[in-house]
Order: structure tokens, then sequence, then C-alpha cells
């Protein structure tokens, strides 16, 4: 043998013995299947990830597609397999179509957005979406589409709108998907698609039409502006829906004997968004909504899904009568069916129908004075929990109590609902076919006509005034004249009026920063809890206090279920719960609203009255303003801190101590924002230590401004009895350039001043 060939040789032998050839997925599934208990599985998989391993240390070019395809499956049962992102990565990198096929499905499966090898995948997604395979051109596409940071989405985005525009149908439809995940993570970018979208409802593929209609939606959602300049396909979009129903059979399309009924349910959703609130629109769909309510089958579930969303589409456009009482019938038709699921979807549907106001607002319209005491707080509770017809309510009492306040119950509500939602009652924004247009002015023109009527009960009296007040959170243009009307009953002879106006003056001057968070709108309200011995019976916004049996509740204990506020930030044992921030003793009066906003409020010269009965409360809960500075003078001197500074996020910490309990500290949070987009639905929340009480008020809005324009400002009361240096881990979530923020941190950096 020649001395070369022998080295060939030996080089053959030691690579056989080195590299193995890996079983194939087929034979791992096989064999996993065989295994009999969990440890069992453990174990195969455990020997097979050891190998895979060793397969990528040793860089294994011909067996790479082999192995990330058994990765992914044990990813599917649950399995680590994060060590295989890399080579998904020099899959896609690949020239074989069949090492990118899995390259980019182990992408979508292991790689998330939070992942920094998107920098590196951006390249290769944008060669292949210029590949000149569609087949490729369609993997980047459903890849971008399904994991896409925000980045990948801004540098890619002209490359999608290209694609858009091809006339080749399989990449077009898919490009329409992708666009649509544009949009969702960077909307400014949703002008770039709106020329794209000119002709992709003149295609004939049904395929490119779904997702055509799809990225409309998803724009019209978005943006008002393209809502209405949309709105001009809706007779092209009616052809569309029309061509389905009455074509003949199709086999490509058809299922159970209709029409791509998939198509038609989206058809039928973008007419609905469309037609809301426009008449137009409405006018033109009617037609095409009484013929698909009438010629669809209902033998199957495919014809029941396409009348239910006919059904929403009827009830929510400004359609004419006739049509409407059809959407009932099928609805009635729904109720006799013998499948459940059909019978509720048809109950939830029936109730999107039935207006809040016929039960109980004919009730206390008609019968005047001679209602039932609870008649007033259960519609108040009932007007809160129906959050979308607020605007519709507000104007509805609005009218009914103009120049007439004879009905002294519905005074009561309608001053209460005129306070929570003014600013509702003059944007003149309603669904009812003649909104009314009011000005602030003239708003608080009724509720001092209230305050001044004769037959004004002292409880009604109460009711205007707390509506004055909350207006000066939601009005801009008439603060001054609110100021005003609060002074001047700050001297009433009626006591209860009197307490109220002292209260709401303070609030004005010492305490202006407090009065948004004080103010701002109630939550949701649930009628009756328990707690222990007493019951505690939630109307209108404060907390009345029935004691059921005479032995005094445990002090200092607070039950389990009362911490609303997320503690245990960090999954840690020494978090003590946030206090709740709901009233706890009785108002003087009856009246149903808050009457005491701010505590224990001594007013010289007036009556003393007795306590009301009261829950065990950690004392700095109680600690309200009195007649004495609130603060002392050692506030003065406490530094304030940046407690968090990250993405363009600032949250600064101010600090004052309580004059009436040294043991508390209160904090002001100020959060900024620096980028150029607003930050929605912020959320802070806070944690400390056991050997703290933490109280955590409501904050002044859930949005901060972009360019440092505003700032949002909460409160927080931390009760330090043994004096120790103040630690808190807070918690912080909220929307930003359409994706759902959340981070963790820790404050360590407390001033001494704030805690000694």
């Amino acid at each position: 043998m020649k001395p070369l060939e022998s080295v060939k040789g030996l080089q053959i032998s030691f690579f056989s013995q080195r590299m193995p050839a890996p079983i194939r997925l087929r034979e791992l599934i096989r064999t996993i299947r065989t295994a009999r208990t969990q440890a069992e599985e453990r174990e195969m998989i455990q020997k097979e990830c050891a190998a895979i391993r060793s397969s990528f240390r040793e860089e294994d070019n011909t067996y790479r597609c082999r192995n990330v395809a058994k990765l992914l499956y044990m990813h599917m049962l649950g399995y680590p397999a994060h060590f295989g992102q890399l080579e998904c990565l020099k899959l896609i990198a690949s020239q074989k179509f069949t090492d990118k096929r899995i390259g980019y499905l182990g992408a979508m499966l292991l790689l998330d957005e939070r992942q920094d090898v998107h920098l590196l995948m951006t390249n290769c997604i944008k060669n292949d979406l210029n590949h000149s395979t569609q087949y490729v051109q369609g993997l980047a596409l459903c890849t971008l589409g399904c994991m896409g940071s925000s980045e990948m989405c801004r540098d890619l985005a002209g490359e999608v709108e290209k694609l858009l525009k091809t006339s080749n149908s399989y990449l077009r439809k898919k490009a329409a998907l992708c666009a649509v995940h544009v949009i969702r993570k960077v909307p400014e970018l949703m002008e770039m698609f709106l020329p794209a979208t000119k002709n992709l409802l003149n295609e004939k593929n049904h395929g490119v039409l779904h997702t055509s209609v799809v990225l409309l939606t998803e724009m019209c959602e978005r943006s008002p502006d393209m809502l209405a300049h949309f709105r001009k396909l809706v007779p092209q979009l009616v052809r569309i829906l029309k061509n389905l129903i009455m074509s003949g059979y199709s086999p490509e399309h058809d299922v159970s004997g209709i029409s791509d009924p998939f198509l038609q349910v989206r058809i039928l959703r973008l007419l609905r968004i469309l037609g809301r609130n426009d008449d137009d629109s409405s006018e033109a769909m009617n037609d095409i909504l009484a013929q698909v309510a009438t010629n669809t089958e209902t033998s199957k579930n495919v014809g029941n899904a396409i009348l239910y969303e006919t059904v929403l589409t009827i009830m929510d456009i400004k359609s004419e009568s006739g049509l409407r009482v059809l959407a009932i019938n099928i609805l009635g038709r729904f109720l006799l069916n013998n499948d459940k699921n059909i019978r509720y979807v048809a109950l939830t549907s029936l109730l999107k129908t039935v207006q809040t106001d016929h039960t109980i607002m004919r009730v206390l319209t008609t019968a005047g004075s001679y209602v039932r005491d609870d008649a007033v707080p259960n519609l108040i509770q009932l007007i809160t929990n129906s959050v979308e017809m607020h605007a519709y309510t507000v104007q509805r009492l609005y009218k009914a109590i103009l120049g007439d306040y004879s009905q002294q119950p519905l005074v009561q509500v309608a001053s209460w609902c005129i306070g929570e939602y003014g600013d509702l009652l003059v944007s003149g924004q309603c669904e009812e076919e003649e909104p009314i247009q009011v000005t602030e002015d003239e708003v608080l023109d009724i509720l001092e006509s209230v305050l001044i009527s004769n037959m004004s009960a002292s409880v009604t009296r109460g009711y205007a005034l707390t509506a004055i007040m909350k207006l000066s959170t939601r009005f801009t243009c008439t603060v001054n004249r609110i100021k005003k009307v609060v002074s001047i009953y700050g001297s009433s002879i009626d006591v209860e009026l009197q307490q109220r106006a002292v209260e709401y003056n303070a609030l004005f001057k010492k305490y202006d920063h407090m009065r948004p968070a004080l103010l701002e709108r109630m939550p949701v309200m649930e009628k009756v809890t328990t707690n222990g011995p007493a019951e505690i019976v939630h109307t209108n916004g404060e907390t009345e206090t029935a004691v059921l049996e005479t032995k005094p509740p445990p002090s200092g204990l607070q039950p389990a279920n009362q911490a609303n506020d997320l503690l245990d930030l960090l999954g840690g044992s020494d978090i003590t719960p946030v206090i709740p921030t709901a009233p706890t003793r009785e108002p003087a009066s009856a009246g149903g609203e808050l009457l005491d906003l701010l505590g224990d409020l001594n007013l010289t010269g007036s009556p003393v009255f007795a306590p009301a009965p009261q829950i065990a409360q950690p004392p700095f809960l109680l600690d309200g303003l009195t007649s004495q500075p609130l603060f002392n003078d050692i506030s003065a001197g406490i530094p304030s801190i940046t407690a968090y500074n990250k993405n363009g996020l600032k949250i600064d910490f101010t600090f004052e101590r309580s004059n009436t309990n040294p043991s508390v500290t209160v904090i002001t949070i100020q959060a900024s924002n620096s980028t150029e987009l607003d930050m929605t639905d912020f959320v802070f929340q806070a944690a400390v230590p056991k050997t703290f009480q933490l109280q955590l008020l409501s904050p002044s809005s859930s949005v901060i401004p972009a360019f440092n324009s505003g700032t949002i400002t909460q409160v927080i009361k931390v009760l330090n009895p043994q004096k120790q240096q103040l630690r808190m881990r807070i918690k912080l979530t909220y929307n930003h350039k359409g994706s759902a923020m959340q981070d963790l941190a820790e404050v360590n950096n407390f001033p001494p001043q704030s805690w000694q």
C-alpha cells in the first residue's frame, strides 16, 4: 500500500469513529414513544442532547439540519433547546432550501424579540427577501411576520412593501400578513403600505384577498385617518361579498356547501368597522347584509358563524330598523338550537343589544321620590360597570333633569354621572341618534341650579357639590369658576356642605398635587363584600361599615385577599402587603358621596360628630389632613432621588415627613418620558420588607406624554415605626411603540433624612 493511500485510510477510519451518523428524527420519535416512565424519557432526551451538543462542537455541517430538527421536537416536548439558537442561524445562512426551512422554523420557535442574535438575522432575512426563489422569500416573510422585533421591522419594512406590490400571489399574501406584524410593532410605518393597498382588493386569488382584508382591518383599527380613507372601499367589499354568496359550487373554496366562509367572516368584520358611526357606509352595506342573513344555510356551524358575524355587524352599524329585527330573529333561532355553544353565543349577543336605561331610568323618572333607598346606588353601580354606555347614559341623564329637580333620586344619579363623565358629556361623542352639544359653563349652570333649588335635599346638594369638584379635573376652561363655587359653600349653614367645601378648598390650595389622583374616575364597583365580622357595603365610591356583631376585630390584622396590588415582585418572603386605600370610616351623611376625602379635618366652631364604627387599620391609614400643617419643617431638607432611568422613562422620588405621624414618610413619584412617543397604560407597583407598611394611592394618569411634556404623579405612604433604612422593589409596566414593556428594579439609595 502506498503511503498516501494509507494516510487517507487512517483519516476515513478516524472520522468514522469520531462522528457516527446520528439517528433520524423518525427513529428518535419512535424511541421516545417506547419510554414507559417520565424518568426513562428524560434519560433518552439527555443522551440525545449530549450527542447533538457534541455534533455542534465538531461543526458537523452534514447532519446539522437533522440535529436541529430533533432539537425542535424536544423543544415541543418541553425540554430546553436554547443551545441550538446559533445553529439555526447557520442553517439560515446555508444555500440549501432544506437547511433554510429548518433554520427558519427553529428561529421562530427558539428565538424571541429579546435575543441579541436578531442583529445577525436581519442581513440573512434581507438577502432571502430578495432571493430568486419564491419559496425562500416566503420563508423569510413568515419568520419576520412571526418574531420580528421593532428594529428588524424598521430595517426590513421597505423590502416587505416591495413584495406587497409584486404580481406573485404566493408572495403577496405572505407579504400582507408580514405587513400586519410590522404595523403592530411600528405603527408609524403604516403610511408606507398605503399605496400598496390600492390594488389588493382587485385580486382574484382568495388567499391574497383574505390577507388583504386582514391588513386593511388592522390599519383601520389603529388609525382614524386610515378608517376615513378606506371607507371609500365599502362598495368594492360589498361586491366581493356578493360574489361569494351568489357564486356556484367551487371545490377549491367550498366548506360544507358555503363558498370560502373564512373570507366572508373577515369581510363582515371589516364592514362592521367601516360602517360604525357612518351613515353613508352603513347605507351602502344594508342590502348585502340582508342577503347574507337570508341566504346563508344554518344547518352547519359554518353558516352559523357567518350569521353570527352578520348579526354583530348589523347591530354595530347604523342599520335600518327592519334589518335589526332580522338580526334579532336570527338570534332567536340560535336560542332554539340544540348546541349549547350556539345558545350561549345568542345570549351574549342579546345582552349587547339591551338598553341599560329601560329597567331603572324609567322608574326614577316616573316614581320620583317614592323609589326604594337602594335604587340610587344600584343604578350608579350599573352605570359604572357599563363602560361602553357612559357617554350615552350621561347625556340621557343630563336631558332628564333639565329644568326639573323634583325627582330627587334622579337628580342624585344625574349629578353623580355628570361629575364622573362630564368630559364625555361636553365632547358630544355619543352613539345616540341626536347627540346634544353642551359647554362646560352650561353643565356647571345645571349643577349650581341644583345647589340653590328649594326642592333639593341636603343629600342632593352634597352630590351636586362633589360633582362640581370632580369636574375641576375633567374640565379645562372653568376651573376658576369651580373654585369660586366651592369657596362660597365653605361658610354654608348646612354643616354637611360646609365640611365638603372646606375639604375641597384645602385640595385646591395646599394639596393641589393630590387633587387629580383623589378625584379620578371611579373603578368598577362591587356591591357587597364581606370582611370578617363587619360587612362592607360599597355604594357610590364610599365604604359604609355595618357592624354585624359586637366582637371587635383583631387589631392590626388584614385579610389576605385585601392586598389588591402586586406585592411579591421577586418572589421573596419578606414582602409586606400593600394596605388598601379605600376609606375606612363612615361619612356623617348617607348621601352617597365621599365626604372626608382627606381624613379628619377639625373645623373651629363646628359641631362634633360621634365617630362611626371603624375597621381595624394601621394608624397611619387614618393620617389625613388636620388644621395643623400636614408636613413638618424637616421635609424641606430631604433631597430627591432618581429611582429609575432607563429606555427614556425616568422616575424621581420626592419626600415629605408627616407632621401628625413622624413614622410616616410620604413619597411622591414623578414619571417622565423623554422618547418621541407617549407611554400608555403605565402602572407603577411597589413592595417593601415586612417591617414596613406601604400604602399606594392612585396615579394622576396612565399616559406619560412624550418629549418630557408632562408627568404622572403618584403618592406612596410608608410607615416605618422601627426607623430602619428604607428599601423598595418596584415593578413598571407600560405600552410603548406598540410593545408591552415590563421591568423590575430595586431602590436602595433613599436619603437618611427620609427614614431616620
